[in-house]
């Protein structure tokens, strides 16, 4: 009941550290999303080597260009250090979309079901329902997360591509990268949908001005490499002896990867730093002025015989309390705030990541600086006299 009644006196205290608790945790969970989003795209782009076909093409992604035909793809199978090269095809879902940002984009992704996928970082990929594809499938498709969200769709919905009915077999789990945006089908409907979207493929497939066959129609390929080999080695080799192709270097496409995600790193730090100033000062201040507002009630207790350290272990005490409380309750609320903005204004884009070292971090931080607050504001108190004390309370 006492500690009820001192939350109760506490009250505006407790809103006041909820609110500025409420801040720093919602910044700080918009940095660990970009955080994850950055490290995401660098561990997939470090799991395999990305093979083009040169020349300009509507695939987009880190496995996108010209053609890659057949007889180049079983050229790059026996380059020396080689194991295992997945065919793929990387379309734009809407190819009026701009492609500056494709990790943002929603794409299609065609995978060759009958080679295991290379990605030492990702040999599978998480399904949270369903199943992933299988060789053999067709008209059925596997989506990420967030474009599952955004659209509604689950295990048995169909989705409309370019005009035919698929439909989806998985919903992967949230993995605050690429994939999310993804919508994966087998490699020979991936090639239907880019003879649909692209004119100028139909064009030269009705001309017959180039012998193709359906498996030359590939935008890249994902390359993995042998146990011991270094895969930068392994792709500077693809490179010398496989002519027509554009070959990323693993650790080239990280410090890609990262130099264009340097303005998102900056942010980051930024948002820290404003996360912790707005969210420390709003706690600190809070806290001290709420003992500052009991100066009158320390004076009496002193005059009555209370010696300094008593009044610091209740006021320790309490600031645990109300700073713990309004701690939690600034959590909560984050937490209730990043789930409306994510689920209703993003689009079912998750803006928020809400890590446990993060909502941990931020329930000790608040603790620690608010009794650091109360502890120099009842030392301030305890430095005057009773009488002045009472004085200035009144």
């Amino acid at each position: 009941m006492r500690s009820l009644r001192v939350l109760r006196g506490y009250l505006f205290t407790v809103v006041g550290i909820a609110i500025g608790v409420a801040g720093l945790v919602a910044l700080g969970a918009m940095s660990e999303r970009i955080v994850r989003f950055i490290e995401g795209g660098d561990r997939f782009v470090l799991g395999q080597i990305s093979v083009a076909g040169r020349g300009m093409g509507m695939g987009t992604g880190f496995t996108a260009g010209g053609l890659l035909p057949a007889a180049t793809i079983r050229a790059i199978s026996d380059v020396p250090g080689v194991q295992g090269v997945q065919a793929q095809i990387m379309l734009p879902l809407d190819p009026s979309t701009s492609q500056f940002m494709t990790l943002t984009q929603e794409l299609i992704l065609g995978m060759d079901l009958s080679v295991p996928m290379p990605n030492r970082h990702y040999r599978s990929l998480p399904v949270r329902s369903g199943r992933f594809l299988r060789e053999g499938d067709r008209r059925v498709a596997v989506v990420g997360a967030s474009f599952a969200a955004s659209r509604g769709l689950a295990v048995g919905s169909h989705i409309s591509l370019e005009d035919e009915d698929y439909e989806v077999v998985g919903v992967l789990d949230r993995m605050l990268t690429a994939p999310d945006r993804f919508v994966m089908v087998s490699i020979a409907d991936a090639r239907a949908q880019w003879v649909a979207k692209d004119r100028l493929l139909r064009t030269v497939l009705a001309s017959g001005g180039m012998a193709l066959t359906a498996s030359d129609l590939n935008t890249g390929a994902a390359v993995g490499w042998r146990d011991g080999d270094d895969p930068d080695a392994v792709a500077l080799r693809i490179r010398q002896r496989v002519p027509g192709v554009n070959v990323q270097l693993p650790s080239e496409l990280s410090r890609l990867l990262r130099s264009s995600t340097a303005f998102f790193s900056a942010l980051l730090v930024g948002i820290g730093a404003l996360a912790f100033v707005i969210g420390g000062l709003s706690l600190a201040n809070t806290m001290a002025a709420a003992v500052f507002e009991r100066i009158r009630d320390f004076g009496v207790k002193r005059a009555l015989g209370a010696t300094d350290l008593q009044l610091g272990r209740e006021v320790l005490a309490e600031s645990l309390a109300v700073t713990m409380v309004g701690g939690l309750g600034g959590i909560a609320f984050a937490r209730a705030l990043g789930w409306f903005i994510d689920r209703y204004l993003a689009q079912a884009q998750q803006l928020f990541y809400f890590s446990p070292r993060l909502l941990g971090g931020a329930l000790v931080f608040s603790i620690l600086l608010g009794a650091a607050a109360a502890i120099y504001a009842t030392a301030r108190v305890v430095s005057l006299s009773p009488a002045e004390a009472i004085r200035r309370g009144a």
